[in-house]
């Protein structure tokens, strides 16, 4: 059994799905997984519709149309295919939408933006069945089940794994073909409400299943040729990576590396499944395999910048040193408020955190902390990593700009830096 993911870049449009049908017609007769993300830019277009129908914005029916017109082209040029469950899945919106929503934001968030896959799977898999390329259609809502933590739901391992061994059983009466489509970054509660596995969680997905299947290898089909050392929209001297270990992938994926969801490695480490990513556009050439290599490490620096960043410091309003309760309130807010920690240190009187720049979680944080702590903060920052680290590059990539906040271990360097316009 093999595990394919294909983004959001590898389905933009109608000849980005006929390439997917190349890409598969590659491994004739064997099992294949394939779990799909949304189209293009379908989860950015539903997080509009989400906001609007918790503003009550009377322009949400306008975005839904948008972005059924978008997915219902798309149909077009390939013959119609999934237009009618289009439809119907837009339909649903569309009533949901005439209703009031959740009162918690991440709930409503999730009934909307869960759809996105829905929509390109229903596209997919009718296509290929047109193109002679048999397939089932899972609905991952039923096989992935989680906790109620939505937006960034935890899974339920044991219950995920029968489920998902019991759909791919070929003593299965529902058993007709070596390939299964299903969707990338949803679930389901186990009191039965739709939950995202958090943003780019279709990598995750595939893992999950892959985990479930003892899959013999997963492929990450891509718009680069593999994992670089640094991210081509920023840096012209970036490398290949031909191999990296686990532990690599792990941590350059926490640090913020854009080419695998941070959650991926652990579920395909736990089992020891080779993961490749590779070049959609390429299928012919190796990309990148991780795997077990932690007796080679890597020569080659990997550096990523994470932009809009926030460096929040904090410190008590009675001068009294930064303790475990203290700690304790601040990362009980964070936690509550869904604030990510890219960075953090400590002095004796003062708690710094390096954090993406969302407004209305700043804003909410900052009124929590006054009654207790002094709250300073800047805006407009970067956080640089660099793994691998040297004092040459390290100093090539902060270009003489002014160090708010370092920190370093041995093997990687984190550095809060002001901003810089990209090339």
């Amino acid at each position: 059994m093999k595990v394919f993911k294909f983004g959001g870049a590898s389905l933009r449009d109608a000849e980005a799905v006929r390439n997917v049908r190349e890409i598969l017609n590659r491994f004739p007769g064997e099992r294949i997984c394939v779990v799909i993300s949304a189209m293009g830019k379908t989860t950015n277009a539903l997080e509009q519709v989400a906001d609007a129908w918790i503003n009550q914005d009377v322009g949400v029916f306008s975005l839904l149309s948008g972005l059924e017109n978008f997915h219902l082209e798309i149909s077009s040029e390939l013959g119609g295919a999934g237009s009618l469950a289009v439809k119907s899945i837009i339909r649903d919106i569309r009533l949901l939408l005439q209703s009031a929503p959740p009162s918690l934001y991440d709930a409503a968030y999730d009934q909307i933006v869960s759809n996105g896959e829905l929509l390109s799977t229903a596209i997919v898999s009718e296509f290929l069945s047109r193109e002679g390329v048999p397939n089932q259609l899972l609905d991952a809502r039923k096989l992935i089940i989680t906790s109620e933590a939505f937006r960034n739901a935890r899974i339920s391992w044991d219950e995920t794994t029968r489920r998902i061994l019991a759909a791919f059983d070929e003593a299965n009466p529902e058993y007709e073909a070596p390939l299964y489509i299903t969707q990338g970054f949803i679930g389901c509660s186990s009191s039965g409400h739709p939950v995202t596995l958090g943003r780019e969680g279709s990598d995750f997905s595939a893992a999950i299943f892959a985990y479930a299947l003892d899959a013999g290898e997963m492929i990450i089909w891509k718009d680069v040729p593999g994992v670089l050392n640094a991210d081509p929209r920023y840096f012209d001297d970036t490398v290949l990576l031909d191999r990296i270990s686990y532990r690599d992938a792990i941590e350059l994926a926490y640090f913020g590396a854009s080419v695998i969801h941070p959650k991926t490695i652990q579920p395909l480490q736990n089992k020891n499944i080779p993961l490749y990513v590779k070049s959609f556009e390429k299928p012919e050439e190796k990309g990148t395999l991780i795997h077990s290599f932690e007796d080679q490490p890597l020569n080659t620096p990997c550096y990523i910048v994470k932009k809009d960043q926030v460096l929040v410091s904090v410190s008590p309003n009675d001068f009294s040193f930064i303790a475990e309760d203290g700690l304790h309130t601040i990362f009980g807010l964070l936690s509550h408020m869904g604030i990510r920690i890219n960075l953090m240190q400590n002095s004796a009187i003062s708690f710094s955190i390096c954090i993406d720049d969302h407004p209305d979680k700043l804003n909410r944080l900052f009124k929590a902390l006054s009654g207790d702590f002094r709250v300073k903060y800047n805006r407009g920052l970067e956080l640089i990593t660099i793994r691998y680290y040297n004092k040459k590059i390290t100093d090539k990539i902060v270009n003489k700009r002014p160090v708010l906040l370092e920190q370093k271990s041995r093997l990687t360097v984190q550095l809060v830096v002001e901003s810089q316009k990209s090339k």
